[in-house]
């Protein structure tokens, strides 16, 4: 996997439901690349700290291949990379062999795959469609957070490459199926509320499901 493009937004206000709030959203690329610290990204903007953000979303990382079906559902948009809010445009990411824990230089820095993104209505507002939601849920690439556990300098260009992979695998593929399908799989369920690198709040979520 290589790095295509680094991302990150200027605050941008927004109307939602007559509030006015404060988004991250609308990302534009770095040509010069980003650095990715403990905490998060330097320079970019976490409209809703709550949601996004915090040590296990401190990156979000988004497939470039996915870029031209998108295109082709939304052809009146002004593309750029970053326009689904990543961190990181990647090259060859697919969430069927991203598996939950794993481990991966990038560039300078060093990062563990958590949980797939989970999008909200600021991807509407981006998209001038609502209607994305559903569509970017049955598409079923929605990318991957990532915890940052060496801070670095990471540059398009760079490669992306697993240095560890954990004994017990679930994929973000799988685990994305899991989060907004319904268990189905009572064995991957059980395998996944067992792993040893899925989110409390992960963990949770799976067991309201039932």
């Amino acid at each position: 996997m290589k790095i295509t493009s680094t991302n990150t937004a200027q605050p941008v206000e927004i109307l939602w439901k007559g509030q006015n709030q404060v988004t991250g959203i609308y990302k534009a690329p770095r040509p010069e690349g980003i650095f990715l610290k403990l905490s998060g990204v330097e320079g970019d903007t976490i409209g809703n700290p709550k949601a996004h953000g915090g040590a296990l979303k401190a990156c979000y990382l988004f497939s470039h291949e996915q870029y031209p079906y998108w295109r082709e559902q939304y052809p009146g948009l002004s593309w750029e990379y970053g326009m689904f809010g990543e961190n990181l445009t990647v090259a060859g990411l697919d969430e069927s062999r991203l598996w939950l824990g794993s481990i991966y230089r990038v560039g300078e820095a060093l990062l563990r795959i958590t949980t797939p993104r989970e999008p909200c209505y600021k991807l509407g507002i981006r998209f001038a469609d609502q209607g994305i939601i559903e569509k970017f849920h049955q598409r079923g690439y929605p990318g991957s957070y990532a915890q940052v556990l060496e801070a670095g300098a990471v540059r398009p260009g760079d490669a992306m490459e697993l240095l560890e992979a954990p004994e017990q695998k679930i994929s973000i593929a799988e685990f994305y199926r899991l989060l907004f399908f319904g268990p189905g799989d009572g064995e991957l369920v059980s395998k996944a509320l067992s792993h040893a690198w899925l989110p409390e709040l992960k963990r949770q979520q799976l067991l309201k499901r039932g």
